[in-house]
């Protein structure tokens, strides 16, 4: 697998040529296929060849496609992620109710858990009252606990002032690092053989990510800490790339210190076999 995000905001072609992507613009510029992790396309006067297209779907490469003002709007999956696609989608829709309660119960956990330890690297007092919430999640955290933690957690982090439901560029800033997540997370679900809309608490039936969304709840805090410490910049270009690098955040899983692109891979391998019945319990990462 790749490590690189290649952004393109230029007007240029892409197309492919011997397993590389060839950029053509004012200089032409070659990558090997083997080093893209990911293509973040920006501006709307790009074209791109079928071809090129394909070859990125086969070797699992993510293309995500950004609107008029360079937010993130779409992306590009394969049909096919594995082999044996229909026996893991069978397994995925006979998870039982029971175990996806006790799921959503430990991604809970970990959650606020996480939100409570970024408040504390950060020296940001009333952390302790996010353990707390911690300990209070229910079987399917019936009591939501996930969303009480939220509000003293914005309040905290951005001020009391701070609504998720305001348009400004904090709240800009986190949906563009979250989708930058998400798309990481479609990408391994697909490429495991399972499917993104089948999720095990959110359910919508407008929401092609349900299963992503689950899973990426555990990770957010590594936006909102990127978000917090440029808070005071303007929402550019810079801060742009500062969230898409997140990629490459180092973080602990599993005892050993794991990019955030390889971490991924290994939590959601957990959390399915959670799911089913191969795991006692779903593992979380240390800042």
């Amino acid at each position: 697998m790749g490590w690189r995000t290649v952004i393109v905001s230029k007007n240029c072609k892409l197309s492919y040529k011997n397993d590389y992507l060839i950029i053509r613009s004012e200089e032409l510029q070659m990558i090997h296929l083997s080093e893209i992790e990911t293509i973040i396309v920006e501006n709307g006067m790009v074209s791109i060849t079928s071809y090129l297209i394909n070859e990125l779907a086969m070797q699992k490469i993510k293309i995500i496609f950004c609107d008029e003002k360079h937010n993130p709007s779409c992306e590009m999956m394969p049909y096919y992620g594995a082999f044996n696609i229909s026996k893991k989608i069978l397994n995925q829709a006979k998870w039982k109710k029971d175990i996806k309660q006790k799921a959503w119960q430990q991604i809970v956990k970990h959650k606020i858990h996480n939100q409570a330890m970024l408040l504390k690297n950060l020296e940001i007092n009333g952390y302790e009252k996010l353990l707390e919430f911690e300990q209070q999640v229910e079987l399917d955290d019936k009591t939501n606990r996930e969303g009480h933690a939220a509000k003293v957690y914005f309040n905290l982090l951005f001020g009391m002032d701070f609504s998720r439901d305001k348009e400004d560029n904090t709240n800009t800033a986190l949906d563009y690092g979250y989708s930058i997540i998400l798309s990481l997370l479609n990408r391994e679900i697909v490429s495991k053989g399972y499917i993104t809309p089948l999720g095990i608490n959110h359910k919508s039936e407008f929401n092609q990510f349900n299963l992503s969304c689950d899973l990426m709840e555990i990770f957010r805090p590594l936006v909102d800490e990127i978000v917090y410490k440029n808070r005071e910049f303007a929402f550019d270009k810079k801060f742009k790339y500062k969230l898409i690098d997140i990629y490459n955040r180092q973080v602990i899983i599993k005892n050993k210190e794991q990019y955030l692109s390889n971490a991924v891979p290994i939590f959601i391998t957990n959390v399915f076999n959670f799911l089913e019945d191969k795991e006692s319990k779903i593992i979380n990462y240390e800042f």
